[in-house]
């Protein structure tokens, strides 16, 4: 077809489109919202996706995370490898011993070529007290490669130094809400702060960090904005690997060495093989017992890509379906238009036009119809994210704020941040034409098969 041809025809399309505004507009509706929930739909996909492969990364996609796990109270009785026993307690009382040891940390260092570095840690929950001030927060020992490990960065001050180790020091740093509740008004570098009861100089100050994803049921999340940091050395010298607990008039106590030990791995094709031999060691040093857990969150994020490809399908095919309803809509206006303007092609064949004049002329109405509405959808799909902002503002407003942010949907819509995947637009556009031509092609071929003759006598 001509340029010129192709103009006039569209030019044809759109006058007799206009000709019924409001039949046209509520047809293309159907496009409208199907074209918008296609975007938006996969923009939520894409937005979850996100913020879940973003977790997963904060954890470091060449790391190794083994955490220590607290078995059922069987496995504790029945006693693992012969070295696993439990340790001393007062007045006969057997204190469980569970969970990664310092001999593990050695083993994996000095056996495995493949990591380029290494972090061991304990923690217990602590009261830090300053003044008349108190706050419930994580009681973290380590080392100075904690800080680039976890990604973490120092606001002001310093952190914790090989110095500090060797020397045993009372030196603290404070994760970033622990040093504005405690310190309020004051700068808390060279101030002490009182932590079962024994005293630490304040050295730095962290800046805030998003909180960590918890994984399964073996990997908490991590608030590292409560955490108070002092060296491995002086927890072990100051607490001990035995913390002993009263609670209600019941005594309780249990023996850990380490709770976590991270391996960076150099390559990241071998992070998958590393831990696999990580797996092997633990599982001969520890007898079998089930005290430990190897994360590995490179795994966790092939993972989440995955789900991310079935969500994406699972929404755009539900989405889709809105689509084929509106081809459907399209199809039932135009076969009435057909009825309607019986006469006008039997006119128009009269005067020499050709059946595929027709279908053109009818056929372009649709692809008009549907492309509209596909640009219409498009601009509103795009205006999804500022949408779901709008959205998480009542929540924040009308629902997070009665419920002391322990409602489920509020906690979704705080925490979802919609993400338009560009692809997605032309996808959208392109199905829209399409539906329009297919739901297209029966009205247009209806009309062009018309006998001219009972056409021009239809009233």
């Amino acid at each position: 077809m001509p340029f010129s041809e192709t103009i006039r025809t569209i030019r044809l399309a759109m006058k007799s489109l206009l000709l019924h505004k409001l039949r046209s507009g509520l047809t293309m509706l159907g496009i409208v919202f199907g074209v918008f929930s296609v975007i938006a739909m996969l923009a939520i996909g894409e937005g979850a996706s996100a913020q879940a492969q973003q977790q997963v990364l904060a954890l470091g996609a060449t790391n190794i995370i083994i955490v220590t796990v607290k078995p059922p109270a069987d496995s504790q009785s029945g006693g693992g490898g012969g070295s696993r026993g439990g340790g001393g307690g007062r007045g006969g009382f057997v204190v469980p011993q569970y969970g990664l040891l310092r001999s593990d940390y050695d083993l994996l260092t000095k056996t495995l070529s493949t990591i380029s570095g290494a972090v061991r840690m304990r923690e217990i929950p602590s009261e830090a007290r300053y003044l008349q001030r108190t706050l419930n927060v994580r009681l973290v020992g380590s080392t100075t490669e904690y800080l680039n490990m976890n990604h973490l960065a120092v606001l002001r001050g310093r952190f914790l130094s090989d110095k500090d180790e060797a020397e045993v020091a009372n030196v603290a740093v404070l994760g970033a809400e622990t040093a504005s509740t405690l310190f309020p008004f004051d700068d808390p570098i060279g101030q002490s702060i009182l932590v079962r009861n024994a005293r630490y100089m304040i050295v730095g100050v962290m800046r805030s960090r998003t909180s960590s994803a918890a994984i399964g049921g073996s990997m908490s999340g991590q608030e590292f904005n409560k955490d108070i940091y002092i060296p491995l050395s002086t927890f072990r010298s100051r607490i001990g690997d035995t913390i002993f607990t009263r609670m209600s008039g019941t005594f309780s106590a249990e023996q850990v060495e380490l709770n976590q030990i991270t391996l960076k791995v150099k390559n990241r094709e071998d992070v998958v093989p590393t831990s696999e031999v990580v797996k092997e060691s633990l599982k001969r040093s520890h007898g079998g017992k089930p005290d430990y857990d190897v994360i590995v969150p490179l795994e966790l994020l092939r993972q989440a890509d995955q789900i991310r490809q079935i969500f994406n399908i699972v929404l755009g095919s539900i989405a889709a379906i809105s689509l084929v309803v509106g081809g459907i809509g399209i199809m039932n206006i135009m076969l009435a238009t057909v009825t309607e303007r019986t006469r006008e092609i039997g006119i128009r064949r009269a005067l020499g036009a050709r059946q595929r004049d027709i279908i053109n002329q009818f056929l372009t109405e649709t692809i008009v119809l549907s492309g509209s509405g596909g640009v219409i959808g498009i601009l509103m799909g795009l205006a999804t994210p500022f949408a779901f902002f709008g959205i998480k503002h009542i929540v924040h407003n009308y629902v997070l704020d009665r419920t002391s942010g322990e409602s489920p949907m509020a906690k979704i819509f705080s925490d979802m941040e919609p993400q338009v995947a560009l692809w997605s637009l032309p996808v959208a556009f392109g199905i829209s034409v399409t539906i329009g031509i297919i739901f297209g092609i029966y009205p247009a071929r209806s009309a062009a098969r018309m006998d001219p003759i009972e056409a021009l006598r239809h009233e």
